[in-house]
C-alpha cells in the first residue's frame, strides 16, 4: 500500500472510528459516576471532550499497525533511537528556544499593555499550575511529534519529496488544531459523535480564527517537521513543542485582559492567534534553519521514496 493512501486510510480510521466511539465512552463515564466518585469529575466534561478523547484512543490504537503499513519497523525509524546523553541534549536545545520564544511573545504583549501579569493567585495555585503545564507539556508534545512528525510527515516524504510532504504534513497539523468546540447535544445517540465532528469542522470556515492563528499554527508545524528532517531526530521537536505548549497553557493563567482592541495584532489568551506570535515564529524558523543546515544536514535520514 502506497504510504499517502495508508495517511489517509489511518486519518479515515482515526476521526471515523473516535466519533462512533465516542457514545459509548461518553455511556460507560456516566455509568461508572453512579458507582464510583472516580469517574463524577470525567462525567462533567462536555461531549466533545470525549470526542477529542476518542480521537486519541484509536489513533494510537492504530499508530503501530500503521507504521509497520508504510515500513516503519523501528523506534530508530520514527527518530527515537539516539544515545541517552544525545538524547537530553537535544530535548534541552529545543525545549530553551520553544520556551524563550513564546515568552518573548508574552513580555512584549505585556509591555505593550495588551495583557497584564496576574497578580491575583495564590503561591500554591501558582505551583500547582505550573506543574500541570509542565506535565501537559512532556505527555503532548511526546505524543504530538510521534502522531504528526514520526508517523505522518515520516510516511508523507516516503511518497512525496520531504519539502512537500512538510507541507502537506503541516497542513494537517494546523487543520487539526482548529476545530470547533461545539455546545453538547441534548441526548447522546450512536450517531452523535459524527454530528459533533461535523460541527467541529466548522472551525475551518471561520475566518477570523484562520488568520493569523492557523498560519501560526502552519509555520510551527513547519519548524517541527524541518528540525525532525534536519536532525533524524524527534528530540529536538519534542523539546521544541513542549516549550510552546507550556507557555499556551500557562500564558491565559499568568496574564489577564488589559485592554480589548487589536487583538487582531496581539491575540487573545490563546497567545497564539495574534501577529506577534507569528513573528517570532518567523524569527525561530530564519535561526533553526540556518542553524540546523550548518549543524545537523549529514544527520537527516535518506529515504528512497516509493514508487506510486
Amino acid at each position: 500500500m502506497r504510504p499517502a493512501l495508508a495517511v489517509c486510510g489511518y486519518l479515515a480510521f482515526i476521526f471515523v472510528g473516535g466519533a462512533l466511539l465516542a457514545p459509548w465512552l461518553y455511556k460507560l463515564v456516566a455509568f461508572g459516576s453512579t458507582i464510583s466518585p472516580l469517574f463524577q469529575s470525567l462525567a462533567r466534561h462536555p461531549f466533545h471532550r470525549f470526542v477529542d478523547r476518542s480521537f486519541l484512543v484509536m489513533g494510537l490504537v492504530g499508530l503501530w499497525p500503521f507504521l509497520r503499513i508504510v515500513g516503519i519497523v523501528s523506534w530508530a525509524e520514527i527518530g527515537l533511537g539516539r544515545r541517552s546523553g544525545a538524547r537530553w541534549r537535544l530535548l534541552g536545545l529545543g525545549f530553551s528556544v520553544g520556551f524563550v520564544s513564546l515568552l518573548i511573545a508574552a513580555i512584549l504583549n505585556v509591555l505593550a499593555g495588551n495583557r497584564a501579569w496576574n497578580d491575583e493567585h495564590t503561591f500554591s495555585a501558582i505551583v500547582r499550575h505550573l506543574m500541570n503545564a509542565a506535565t501537559a507539556a512532556a505527555i503532548v508534545s511526546l505524543l504530538e511529534e510521534l502522531f504528526f512528525r514520526g508517523a505522518l510527515f515520516g510516511a508523507l516524504r516516503r511518497s512525496f519529496e520531504w519539502r512537500f510532504a512538510l507541507v502537506i504534513g503541516s497542513a494537517l497539523y494546523a487543520i487539526l488544531h482548529f476545530f470547533q468546540r461545539p455546545p453538547a447535544p441534548e441526548d447522546v445517540h450512536w450517531f452523535s459523535g459524527l454530528v459533533t465532528l461535523k460541527q467541529m469542522l466548522r472551525g475551518l470556515i471561520d475566518l477570523e480564527r484562520l488568520v493569523p492563528g492557523f498560519f501560526a499554527l502552519m509555520l510551527a508545524g513547519w519548524i517541527l517537521g524541518l528540525a525532525y528532517q534536519r536532525t533524524g531526530s524527534l528530540y529536538v521537536s519534542i523539546g521544541l513543542h513542549a516549550g510552546w505548549i507550556f507557555w499556551l497553557k500557562s500564558y491565559g493563567f499568568l496574564t489577564h485582559e488589559e485592554t480589548a482592541t487589536k487583538q487582531w495584532l496581539w491575540g487573545t489568551g490563546k497567545l497564539i492567534d495574534g501577529w506577534i506570535a507569528l513573528i517570532v515564529l518567523v524569527a525561530v524558523l530564519a535561526g533553526a534553519s540556518r542553524w540546523l543546515e550548518s549543524k545537523h544536514a549529514a544527520a537527516a535520514p535518506r529515504y528512497v521514496r516509493l514508487s506510486r
